[in-house]
Parts: C-alpha cells; sequence; structure tokens
C-alpha cells in the first residue's frame, strides 16, 4: 500500500514559524495530505558558547523532540488530519531533500523572513529551499491567515506555461482552493497565455474546474514593482512565481526577483519549481 503525500512544514518554534505551521495545517486539510512537522535541531547560543556536554546536549534535543511532539498532537486534533513529527540533529540543507524523496512530499511550507538588505542578497533558509528542491515552496509571512476560495496571482516572465514545472499540480491545487486565479505576465499576450494554460491543463479539465482563472498582461521594465502593484490591485490572498536559473557568475551579481519577493510580502509566495 502506497502512502499518501505528504506536506512538511519546517520550523524553529518562533512565532513566524509557528504561523507556517498552522497554515501548512490547513492547506493539508484541504489537499487531504498528510502533515511533517520538521525541526532542524541546532543549538542554542548559550550552550555553543558554554560547551556543552554530550549528555545536555542530547538532553536539549530530546526536550526539542518532545515540544515537536506536542505541537504535533495539539495541531492533529485541532485540525484533524494526521500529523507526525521529527526533530534531527542535522542541517535543513542535508536533511530536507531525503524527506522529501521519503515522504513522497508534494509541498514544503516555511516561514518568511522579514525584510531586510541582508535577506535580499544573501537570502534565508526559505530562499535556499527556494533554489534547491524539485517541489513547491510555500513561504509564508507572520501576518499570513488561510483563507479558502482564494484569489492567487500567477506572476511568471521569459517562459511558456507549457515549460513550468508543476503546473498540473498547482491546477489540482487551485481547484482543492476553489480558487479564483489570476496568470500575470509582463511579456506574453492574453491570447498566448489562454492557448498555454488549454494545452498544459486541458480544456475538458478546465471546463470541470472549480478554479476560475483570468488573464492579465502588461509591458513593463520593472517586474518587481508590477507585481507588487498588481498584488494590491487584485486584491491577491497568495503569489505564485518561478524561479529563474541563473549560471555562478550571474548569481553572484543578480538579486533574484523572487528572493526579493520572499521576503517582507505580506501574502504567501508559492514558488514552483524550475529544473
Amino acid at each position: 500500500m502506497s502512502l499518501s503525500t505528504s506536506i512538511i512544514a519546517a520550523t524553529n518554534f518562533t512565532a513566524t514559524a509557528s504561523n507556517a505551521v498552522n497554515y501548512a495545517a490547513a492547506f493539508a486539510k484541504v489537499k487531504g495530505s498528510r502533515l511533517i512537522l520538521f525541526n532542524s535541531f541546532t543549538l542554542s547560543i548559550h550552550s555553543s558558547n558554554s560547551r556543552i556536554s554530550g549528555d545536555n546536549m542530547q538532553l536539549e534535543l530530546n526536550n526539542s523532540e518532545e515540544r515537536l511532539k506536542h505541537l504535533a498532537d495539539d495541531i492533529a486534533r485541532l485540525y484533524s488530519i494526521e500529523v507526525e513529527s521529527l526533530c534531527l540533529y542535522s542541517s535543513l540543507e542535508e536533511e530536507l531533500p531525503l524527506l522529501i524523496e521519503k515522504n513522497q512530499t508534494e509541498l514544503v511550507v516555511m516561514g518568511m523572513a522579514e525584510r531586510s538588505i541582508e535577506q535580499d542578497l544573501l537570502g534565508n533558509s526559505t530562499t535556499w529551499v527556494i533554489k534547491n528542491v524539485d517541489i513547491p515552496v510555500l513561504a509564508v509571512p507572520h501576518s499570513a491567515r488561510f483563507v479558502s476560495e482564494k484569489k492567487i496571482l500567477f506572476a511568471f516572465e521569459s517562459r511558456n506555461l507549457e515549460s513550468i514545472q508543476k503546473l498540473s499540480w498547482f491546477s489540482q491545487t487551485a481547484e482543492a482552493l476553489k480558487a479564483e486565479v489570476e496568470f500575470f505576465s509582463v511579456d506574453h499576450r492574453v491570447e498566448e497565455m489562454i492557448e498555454q494554460q488549454q494545452e498544459v491543463i486541458g480544456e475538458k479539465e478546465q471546463s470541470e474546474h472549480r478554479a476560475e482563472y483570468r488573464f492579465k498582461s502588461i509591458r513593463s521594465s520593472d517586474v518587481v514593482r508590477e507585481i507588487k502593484k498588481e498584488i494590491e490591485n487584485y486584491n491577491a490572498d497568495m503569489l505564485v512565481m518561478v524561479p529563474q536559473k541563473y549560471g555562478f557568475w550571474d548569481s553572484m551579481v543578480h538579486i533574484s526577483k523572487t528572493r526579493t519577493m520572499a521576503s517582507g510580502l505580506q501574502i504567501p509566495l508559492l514558488s514552483l519549481p524550475n529544473f
């Protein structure tokens, strides 16, 4: 018997991460997925500076495991979903790809960092995950609350809809959320977007969809500014983007639009993989 798909919510027990966990739980309930709470255990600064003993380090790990287990029990009871917990003494970067593969994971949910120049330039754990995993990643800001029947703004540039991986998964997710979706582009004509979307989703499937699709196209050299304006104009509840890939030297000087949007945004950002 095959496992059902899962959603992984990474948490470090901060207020932002805790809000993302609750958002992930509501999302999992709508999707009918298992929820896995994952904590990449690290020692506190005080413990690190005091050269903690092996026994005391194990005690801290046990405390984190117990805390995560209590959280999983509370979430399972509150949302009536299946919840597992996993606390490991390893880095997020090392462990998360293995967990994704092992658990048939369809989505990773993480908290979204507050805006700062450092975050824009160097990124953080969330932007690392967005860049390096091959499944959708949902970054949730501290102020975001889960609502059904969402208005989703799908912003994209310099690519065809047919080339976007996981677009069919997104379509199924929009249906589960009973969402209205606006495909928004700064360099595609509306007619092209409609034709491409029908190629991927299919006209028959679309006609039976509970999601509603809209299309809007503009011409502008300032993509980030136009996306932010459209978020307000459309009153979007969620933003979807597909990060561009750059070579090593390009990445050293290029500030990703997805990374820029993934810090300081007031609504969740869903990033679809670009592999």
